[in-house]
């Protein structure tokens, strides 16, 4: 005799943690892969000026590495910033 009662499928799991958190999740390491990147290439960028134009001098060194963990404040605070306002995509925005 066929059985006409629906089976019940396995639930399916829940993910364990929110969407929100892995989007955080991914803005931080985004910001901190970016920080370590561009600091890394501004203080190349200043040792190699050291050793060419300056005579050796440490100032050129840290100086790009400033700029490089700058540029990459700047960009990860934007993008967290960029989150709290709505977005505009596909939208018309027309000004007096």
């Amino acid at each position: 005799m066929a059985d006409d009662s629906p089976k019940s499928a396995a639930p399916i799991p829940k993910t364990t943690r929110p969407m929100s958190e892995a989007l955080l999740n991914e803005k931080w390491d985004r910001c901190l892969s970016s920080m370590l990147i561009r600091s890394g290439l501004g203080l190349s960028f200043g040792i190699v000026f050291s050793v060419l134009l300056f005579k050796r001098r440490a100032w050129p060194a840290y100086v790009g590495l400033g700029f490089g963990a700058g540029r990459a404040w700047e960009e990860c605070d934007n993008s967290f910033k960029r989150a709290a306002v709505p977005s505009k995509d596909g939208l018309r925005v027309i000004r007096p």
